[in-house]
Parts: C-alpha cells; sequence; structure tokens
C-alpha cells in the first residue's frame, strides 16, 4: 500500500479502513470471509462491528491519536477476527490494549534486547509471536489476530503520537475512509486546540454530496479551538436505501492554519519549551537553482516525460529575478548554460527547448552530476556578490543507484560534503523503487536537505511540482534561534540553512529550574536584502490563562512534544553513525523512550497477560530498516481454532512452473515449448546446492539437502531442501528459511520470524511476504522467488518438515545466471522424437536434443507446489535421467558450494 510521502498514510483494516494525518493509518476489525458467507446488515459470518472510532487531540500541533473498536461475535461458534493499523512511519506508538471477557490485555513498552531474546526463543521454537516493523518508505502496519468467543465481544484501543508539520499554509490530517462493512456506530473525532488561536479549518470527504456532507459533518472554530465531527448513521453509510454495501470509500481531510499576529509564539509548562516560528509579511528572497538531473537509460518512457513535463512548469512559475541552470547526467555530465543565468523570456524559452528535446541514455554518473552542479553554484557565489545574498539551492533527481564514475557511496557522501561546505541545501528527489533511497536521504540530511521518494504513478509529474512548490518561496537564510545558556538545556535543531514561505521551525528544550524569568529568544537570520533580528519574550499571565484552559494536557504535550522531536532527531544522526559514537546515541534514545513510553527501533511493546497457545505474549517491535505486517492469532475465550486465512498474492503472480521440490525434483518451464522438462539430483544430506546466481543482479539462491529421519534399513535415503538462502551482497541482504523461522540477515544478527507470522518486510527495494504457515515470497524489480513450507504429519513416509523453492518471475535477471535452476531461465529450444513405449505404459520414452546433446528422456508427472502448498498441482514433464546430465551444464558436482551465502 503506497501513499504520496508527506500526504497520507494509510490505517488499514480488513473491515475498516482509516488514513490520518499525512500517512494512511489504516484500522479495521476483518472476521475470516469463507467463500459463501453471507453479509447482511454490517454483519460478516455473525461477527459485526459495533464502533469504530478515531479520536484525534491536537494540542500546539502534537497530535495525539486514540482508535477505539470494538467487535461482536454474534454466532454460536468462535471467530477470529483481526486489529490491523497501519500509522505513519514518523509516529510513536505509545499504548495498547486488548479487552475481552472483562479482562484487560495492557501493552509494556522495554528495552529491544529483552524482547528480542523473547522473540528469537519462540520463533526457533516455532512458537507464535507477533511483532510490529517499519518501512523504508513512510508508514508502517500493526497487526493482531485474535479469537472471539461465542457470543461474546473484544475491544482494541491503540494509542500513536507525532507532531504535525505545516506545509504549505497549513496542517493537514487527511482520513482515507474504506469501510468494506457497514458499521454501527462510526466516528472520526478531531479536537484542535492552539494558543495562537486558530486562522482557518475545513472539512470535506470526497465520497459524500455535498448534501450528505452538510449533514454528517461539523465543524467549528473560534478562537483557540477547533472541532471536527464525522458521525454517519448506518443509513447514511449505505451506498443505496436497499444495499448493505458501505459508500463510504476515499478521502476525509482536516485543515487547519493558525494566527500569525505575532512574530514569537513561545509555549511554556513543567520546565519545558516549544518555539514555533513562521513569520509573515516577509518579502520572498531571489534563488539562485540547480536543476541535477538524471538522464540514464532506466528514465527512458514515463519517467522522463513526467520530469519534462514538471519541469517545464516549474520553469514557467520561476520568478524574473532568479537564476537558474541545468545539469543532466547519464554516463556523461552535460549543463544547459555552464553557469547561472537569469529568469527572461528568452532564457526561459531556450531552457524549455532544451528540456523538451535532451534525450535518455547511458549510465548513472551521479557523483559527477552533482559535483557539476555544486560548481555552478559556488562559482557563482565566488564571482558575483550579489548572487551571494541570494538563497541557493540545488535539487537533484535520480531513478536508480551510481553506476558510472565515482560509484563508492561513501566516497559519493564525503566528496559532496566536501564541495557544498554547508553554503547552500541539497534536496535529493528519489523516482520508483530501483534506488538507495537511506543513501539519499543521509546526503541530503548532511547537506541541509531532506530527501523525497516520487512514486512512479499517474501523479508523478504533481508530486514533482508539489515539492518545488515547498522551497518555491524562501523567506530567510541562516536561521538561528538562540536561547541564554544557563536557562535552558536539551535543545532540538535550532539552526536552520533556508525557511520557506508556508513552512513552520519548531524548536523545543528544558528550562533550568528557577530560570523561567531570565528566559528568552533571539532569532537571527538573513532576509532579502536586510538581515532580520527579533526577540521573544515569555508572556508568563498567558501561560497561567492556557494552563486553566487546557491544564494537565497542555504541560503533557509540551514535554512530549519535546521527546518526540528529540528522538527523532537523535534517530536521523544515528544513521550516519558507527562504533562507539552510534552506541552512546543508541542508549541515548532508548533512555528517552523507556522514560516516554514510546516504540522506537530501540524499544518493543508486549502484551501482558495476552498469550498464544504456546504462551508466548506477542511484542510490538519498530525498525527502520524493513517493515512487517506480521499477526498471530490469540485465544481469549473457549472456542474453535480459526481457520488460517489463505493469502492471494501467489495466485496474482504469471505462472511458472520453473523450481525444485520433494526429493529433490527440478522442474522447468520452457515457455517456447509449452512444455516442461524435470531431473533429481542425489546428493548426501548436508550438501548445498547453487540453485541460482546472478552476477550481473548479485542475487543467489542456495539450498541445503535434509534426509528423511525415518528412512528404513536399506531404503534409499530421499533428501530434501531443509534450508534456503537467499542472498544480495551489494544490498547487504539476506535471507535465511529454514522450516522453522525465517531469519532476516543472520550474519549481522537480525530478526527472526516465525511460520506462524503474516508479515510482510522490507530492506531497500526487496519485499518479502510471509504468509502463514504456507509459504514465502521475495520479490524485486522483476524477479520474484517462492518457498514453499511442507509440513509432514504422523503417519507420513517423510517424518521431515521440509521446504520447496520456485522462481515466478525472472524477467530482470540477466543472461549469464547460473545455478541449477538459474541456467534455464533465459529461452532456450529442444526437440523430442522417437517416441515409445518403455516397461511402464504411461511412462514413454523418447530421444531428446537439447544443448546439442541427444539424451534418453522419459515421460513422467511430478508435482508443482507452486500454487497449491498442500495438494499441488499434477505437472507432465521430460524426465532426463542421471542428475539431469547432458541437460545441465557441466555436471551436477559442480555446483556444490561450501556456505548457504
Amino acid at each position: 500500500m503506497d501513499g504520496t510521502m508527506g500526504l497520507q498514510a494509510l490505517l488499514c483494516v480488513c473491515l475498516v479502513s482509516l488514513l490520518t494525518l499525512q500517512a494512511v493509518p489504516v484500522l479495521g476489525l476483518a472476521a475470516g470471509r469463507p467463500k459463501g458467507n453471507e453479509v447482511r446488515d454490517g454483519t460478516v459470518n455473525g461477527v459485526f462491528i459495533r464502533s469504530l472510532k478515531v479520536n484525534c487531540k491536537v494540542t500546539s500541533r502534537f497530535a495525539h491519536y486514540v482508535i477505539t473498536s470494538q467487535v461482536v461475535n454474534s454466532a454460536d461458534k468462535a471467530r477470529e477476527v483481526a486489529f490491523d493499523v497501519e500509522i505513519p512511519k514518523t509516529a510513536f506508538i505509545s499504548d495498547f490494549a486488548i479487552t475481552a471477557d472483562g479482562k484487560a490485555y495492557i501493552g509494556d513498552i522495554k528495552d529491544r534486547v529483552t524482547a528480542w531474546k523473547q522473540y528469537r526463543k519462540a520463533a526457533i521454537s516455532g512458537e507464535s509471536a507477533g511483532l510490529v516493523r517499519a518501512s523504508g518508505r513512510n508508514m508502517e502496519q500493526f497487526t493482531i489476530h485474535i479469537t472471539v468467543g461465542p457470543r461474546s465481544k473484544a475491544t482494541f484501543q491503540l494509542t500513536y503520537e507525532e507532531v504535525l508539520k505545516r506545509r504549505l499554509m497549513q496542517y493537514d490530517i487527511v482520513i482515507k475512509v474504506k469501510p468494506k462493512q457497514l458499521v454501527h456506530h462510526f466516528e472520526i473525532d478531531v479536537d484542535i486546540f492552539e494558543p495562537q488561536g486558530i486562522s482557518k479549518l475545513d472539512a470535506q470527504a470526497s465520497f459524500l454530496s455535498k448534501e450528505l456532507a452538510a449533514q454528517t459533518i461539523k465543524k467549528s472554530f473560534s478562537g483557540k479551538k477547533g472541532h471536527v465531527l464525522f458521525r454517519p448513521t448506518v443509513g447514511q453509510q449505505q451506498s443505496c436505501p436497499t444495499c448493505s454495501t458501505s459508500l463510504l470509500s476515499g478521502d476525509f481531510k482536516v485543515t487547519y492554519d493558525v494566527n500569525r499576529d505575532k512574530l514569537c509564539d513561545l509555549l511554556v509548562a513543567n520546565n519545558h519549551f516549544a518555539h514555533f516560528f513562521a513569520p509573515q509579511n516577509l518579502t520572498n528572497m531571489r534563488k539562485n537553482l540547480v536543476f541535477v538531473i538524471d538522464i540514464s537509460g532506466s528514465m527512458e518512457g514515463q519517467k522522463v516525460k513526467q520530469t519534462k513535463e514538471a519541469l517545464l512548469k516549474i520553469l514557467g512559475d520561476m520568478q524574473p529575478e532568479d537564476y537558474f541552470d541545468l545539469v543532466l547526467f547519464g554516463s556523461q555530465v552535460q549543463s544547459w548554460r555552464g553557469s547561472l543565468v537569469k529568469v527572461s523570456k528568452a532564457n526561459l524559452q531556450a531552457a524549455q527547448h532544451f528540456v523538451r528535446h535532451f534525450s535518455v541514455a547511458g549510465a548513472t554518473n551521479l557523483n559527477g552530476g552533482l559535483l557539476r552542479g555544486i560548481e555552478i553554484l559556488n562559482k557563482a557565489q565566488e564571482s558575483n556578490p550579489e548572487l551571494n545574498r541570494h538563497a541557493s539551492i540545488l535539487i537533484m533527481l535520480t531513478d536508480g543507484e551510481p553506476t558510472e564514475g565515482e560509484t563508492d557511496r561513501a566516497q559519493i557522501l564525503k566528496n559532496i560534503r566536501s564541495a557544498i561546505q554547508g553554503r547552500f541545501p541539497l534536496y535529493n528527489l528519489g523516482f520508483g523503487h530501483d534506488l538507495d533511497f537511506n543513501f539519499l536521504e543521509v546526503m541530503s540530511m548532511e547537506n541541509n536537505g531532506w530527501a523525497q521518494r516520487i512514486y512512479e504513478d499517474n501523479d508523478a509529474t504533481q508530486q514533482l511540482q508539489g515539492f518545488y512548490n515547498q522551497v518555491a518561496n524562501p523567506l530567510l537564510t541562516d536561521v538561528e534561534l538562540l536561547y541564554p545558556q544557563d536557562a535552558v538545556s536539551a535543545l532540538t535543531k535550532h539552526q536552520h540553512k533556508q525557511f520557506y514561505d508556508g513552512s513552520e521551525i519548531v524548536v523545543a528544550g528544558r528550562i533550568a529550574d528557577h530560570k523561567l524569568g531570565s528566559f528568552k529568544a533571539d532569532v537571527r537570520a538573513q532576509g532579502e536584502g536586510q538581515e532580520f533580528k527579533t526577540t521573544c519574550l515569555v508572556d508568563e499571565e498567558e501561560m497561567k490563562k492556557l494552563l486553566r484552559e487546557r491544564g494537565h494536557m497542555l504541560e503533557n504535550h509540551v514535554e512530549r512534544l519535546w521527546a518526540y522531536l528529540t528522538i527523532q532527531e537523535l534517530l536521523a544522526k544515528r544513521k550516519n553513525l558507527e562504533g562507539k559514537e552510534k552506541a552512546n546515541l543508541s542508549s541515548q534514545i532508548l533512555k528517552m523512550s523507556l522514560d516516554y513510553q514510546f516504540v522506537t527501533p530501540l524499544t518493543s511493546m508486549t502484551i501482558r497477560g495476552l498469550a498464544d497457545q504456546d504462551g508466548l505474549e506477542p511484542t510490538i517491535d519498530k525498525s527502520p530498516d524493513v517493515v512487517s505486517i506480521l499477526s498471530s492469532a490469540f485465544v481469549l475465550s473457549a472456542g474453535q481454532p480459526s481457520p488460517t486465512a489463505n493469502s492471494p498474492i501467489v495466485d496474482k503472480l504469471p505462472s511458472r512452473v520453473t523450481g525444485v521440490d520433494t526429493d529433490p525434483h527440478f522442474i522447468i518451464h520452457v515457455p517456447q515449448k509449452e512444455d516442461n522438462l524435470c531431473f533429481n539430483i542425489n546428493e548426501e544430506p548436508g550438501v548445498i546446492l547453487s540453485l541460482v546466481h546472478d552476477p550481473d543482479t548479485g542475487f543467489s539462491v542456495n539450498g541445503q539437502l535434509i534426509g528423511n529421519e525415518a528412512r528404513n534399513p536399506g531404503q534409499h535415503e530421499g533428501t530434501y531442501f531443509g534450508r534456503l538462502g537467499i542472498s544480495n551482497p551489494v544490498s547487504d541482504f539476506q535471507l535465511e528459511v529454514t522450516p522453522q523461522n525465517i531469519t532476516l540477515n543472520p550474519s549481522s544478527g537480525g530478526p527472526v520470524f516465525s511460520w506462524r507470522d503474516q508479515a510482510t518486510l522490507r530492506q531497500d527495494e526487496v519485499v518479502v511476504t510471509i504468509n502463514r504457515k504456507r509459504n514465502l515470497v521475495v520479490s524485486v524489480d522483476g524477479v520474484t522467488f517462492e518457498i514453499v513450507l511442507h509440513r509432514m504429519w504422523k503417519g507420513s513416509r517423510v517424518h521431515q518438515d521440509f521446504l520447496g523453492f520456485y522462481v515466478l518471475d525472472s524477467h530482470r535477471m540477466s543472461a549469464r545466471t547460473q545455478g541449477l535452476l538459474g541456467q534455464f531461465l533465459h529461452p532456450f529450444d529442444f526437440e523430442v522424437f522417437d517416441l515409445h513405449q518403455g516397461s511402464d505404459p504411461a511412462k514413454p520414452h523418447a530421444t531428446m536434443v537439447v544443448k546439442n546433446r541427444r539424451l534418453m528422456v522419459t515421460r513422467g508427472i511430478q508435482k508443482d507446489y507452486s500454487k497449491d502448498p498442500r495438494h499441488g498441482a499434477e505437472v507432465s514433464c521430460w524426465f532426463v535421467h542421471n542428475n539431469g546430465a547432458g541437460l545441465i551444464d557441466g555436471v551436477h558436482t559442480d555446483y556444490i558450494i561450501p556456505d548457504i551465502f
């Protein structure tokens, strides 16, 4: 589920979807819905959502969310339901509770190491555990499944918090409403308290007619307070008077801003302060703007078309006093003018002609392109004193990773830092997913800017323009917010290279005891043609009045706002540290996270008292590197165990039966012939075989054989794959899979997951989806692998759980790919003739010519478990004897390797 970064994140639940605050939190409750189940009056299989409420309280930009949902099982049998929420990546979960049968199960936040020890122990022993991990994008998902007893109910309550960020003159709260059933009591309640006073407040629902919106959305604001309430009745939710389906499907959006009558907005409570700085009525500064654009071959098609459309629009919006230039990089670097030129009609026409007619080709010389853009800005500032007083901005757009010129990321970071030397900000735009976005983030952060992902979609042009609009109007440069050293401590970031119209700078910190009287804020910056100075003092009488109005909530929110900003800044700084420095910073983050009860990458939440059938408490954990959506079944009352839902993911993928399964039988699909070839590999348990190795992409898949523990004396020892390793050294990605657990990056002590988890993990551009007790799918840019879990039952001829491996999509793998399976992932041909009957009439023999070799083959049947891991599907194939001799390149022992990675 993708959202536009900075605009929305999805909060999605199987029956109800809610999206809030610049991300999409999706909240819902799901009852298993087998085919034929009746949906009537909002009830699914006897389960209905009695109430679903989102309560948002905003106090001075600090947003506190409480999502509460109650589900009722009116059936005579136990039913499984799921509480499933996606929240913004920048938000911190601070509380979670489940109430069922009069018992409350409360979340308890502790250090991550303790929780991981418990989780690893559970995963290795095959037990179930719940976990939440953060996405490399802008959201994370939290899921927990419980079984609700017959004629009983359960209530879920999740709390999370974040600071609202002002963009383009307003704060946005976007709620995506998409129920999949009618909800008896549906409510979104937004309460806003802003000491500066609210200047505007609006709320809209894209899915409602004007008449129905007027009936169901109540909005009001006066002075410091604003309120929005959306509470549709069941009748108002219906898509038609006689329908049981809901019309609620779209965006519910609340926007507001505050008064800017004063230059200063200082809020002080409980020995903490928050300083909001967004002065109005300033003159826009003139800009020196250089665009550095990737024109490598991968930008071909829609990407370059949308990039050109956005550039043409941006050029048309530039102001007459601005200066600009354009730099293009593929294998080579070229610039439009090579120096800054003033915006004029003639220059704009020439630049637009240049944009319309450049073409894409070559590799990605990112380092060279950026250095050229930096050189243009540096020379302009050094040679022309007038340009030195402008706001200089460097914007780079790329869709890939450095492949030409300097390609070492650490050296590129060093080169860019050394060239810019803090003179101006660098903004990096990452187009699509075939890139190292963390690399772009670190580079921007080190150079006073930020990075933004541009999603490959129809609105990419608008995404690019939307980013530019945020930085199009600089008002101040070199902004410093200064406070008395003896009066304050633990300041958040208080120096900013530039301040843009429509945005806001927020600084928070602690005030020493008995120092409130001497507390003040001095602001120094450079504006258009003059220096900007102002001093802000605390209005103590106003503070007392505010405390009387908002009381403990104001005190609590100011302090938590400071803690939130501090932890976020320390986490960002931690990304680029190593060794002792990183350890010391981690200790500081951990202490603050525990003190303020935030689930961060260094803490975890366990649900006290709530255990699954193996006695394990679920764990909520947040990591900056991967996203996962895990679910564990927890029985809260007696009843039948819930069925495991089958994931539709694999069924939607291309039907390719190239893989290896059971004892181990290799199946090679040959699309040109609409036929299949098969062979077995007979080796000893413990042997590791190379299955796929692509030297161009770096991906490899290896498998280790295990034996049949129940083999009778003298019986052929069947071997099966009991361990698979998927890796890519280029991105430091490793995945180790056994029938017991799944480990991400085992070489660096990464997280361990159980086959009882339902999860989606993301590291860089690799997505790993675990479908509970069924299979696992690994996807990355045109390559999709599937690992099937085979659980053996009592009485089976095989007394050992094992794995199957399938290649579902390989169109982006190179022609140099090797391995027992990899060598067959690109077109080859064969001919079969001289068909004749063998000893078994059902298995005719024939002669095959393949790879200029003549082989004796037998027609037979194997099982393909890629779509149905339990029963499989029969596949006819030509069987090549003697370990695939003559079909595979070399001999099978050439594919034996020493290590799983």
